[in-house]
């Protein structure tokens, strides 16, 4: 019992960066039916842009936080501009292509940069163990900073898209483009504002694993931001509670076979999680089947 409890704590930790990135998924797909393969680029930037914070100018765990989160949401609304918006009455896939460019671009940049191998990095918080039921479970402070700020960040969120004139807009757009456009909303800022959002919870993201794991590198979007589009598919691509609920199912389910079985079949079991969820309910847990008239 001890083990499985471990395991769902690792869980939810490893849960709360995919939950993070797949907001971002989920949000531009909701507005544009955009799949922004570029996202987990986003984070491994945002990752870079802390690091450099640490650094350079000496900033804590919440100052570079926010400084890449900013930065981010820049560079968010910059590729929206310039790599999407000429193709948003293309076809789909002109979009689908630029959005792999571009995720490209960033990487081969970041390592033109900063250099192809890992860096450490810095070392924000002290390192400190809690022993749970007589030390058969132990749960990390590190572990319970990467929870809260994914709980803050995610209570933002929801304040945001549900409270504000701009999440207004946004909900709005999802819709239909076309009347928003009609009754005053200009649709060109809200997918800018959208862009920005998800891109800064992506850069939130890649500072909460530089945190917990303690090494970077040019090319550690790649794999967290594909386990984030299965998470957001899983809970219903488009619904931000779906995306939610799909990166911690999606890391509980992680961990328990890492503990129970091996870690080599975890990237197998996520990639055979969506084609199992793609086969039985393409919408998502979540998601509802809208019919479409002939």
């Amino acid at each position: 019992m001890s083990t499985f409890i471990q395991q769902l704590i690792n869980g939810i930790t490893l849960g709360s960066v995919y939950a993070l990135i797949s907001l971002g998924y989920t949000m531009v797909y909701g507005i544009i039916k955009l799949i922004n393969f570029a996202h987990g680029d986003i984070f491994m930037v945002g990752a870079y842009i802390a690091y450099l914070s640490v650094t350079y100018l000496k900033l804590g765990l919440i100052p570079s936080l926010i400084v890449s989160m900013g930065f981010c949401s820049i560079l968010g609304m910059l590729i929206e501009k310039f790599a999407y918006k000429p193709l948003r009455n293309s076809p789909r896939i002109s979009a689908l292509i630029t959005a792999i460019g571009v995720s490209l671009l960033l990487e081969n940049l970041m390592q033109i940069i900063m250099g192809a191998d890992s860096r450490v990095f810095p070392r924000l918080v002290a390192e400190k163990n809690y022993h749970l039921f007589q030390g058969r479970i132990v749960v990390n402070n590190k572990q319970i900073y990467l929870l809260i700020i994914t709980v803050l960040l995610m209570i933002i969120l929801n304040f945001v898209v549900k409270k504000t004139k701009i999440g207004k807009a946004m909900r709005a757009v999802s819709q239909d483009m076309d009347a928003a456009r009609l009754m005053g909303i200009n649709v060109d800022t809200t997918i800018s504002y959208t862009f920005a959002i998800g891109s800064a919870l992506a850069a939130a993201a890649g500072v909460l694993v530089g945190l917990y794991y303690n090494t970077i590198n040019p090319l550690m979007g790649v794999l967290p931001g594909l386990k984030a589009f299965i998470a957001a598919v899983f809970g219903g691509i488009g619904i931000i509670p779906g995306a939610m609920l799909g990166g911690f199912s999606l890391g509980i389910i992680e961990t328990l076979v890492s503990g129970y079985g091996s870690s080599m079949y975890k990237d197998a079991v996520a990639f055979a999680l969506l084609i199992l969820i793609l086969i039985i309910k393409p919408s998502g847990l979540l998601g509802k089947n809208i019919k479409e008239k002939v």
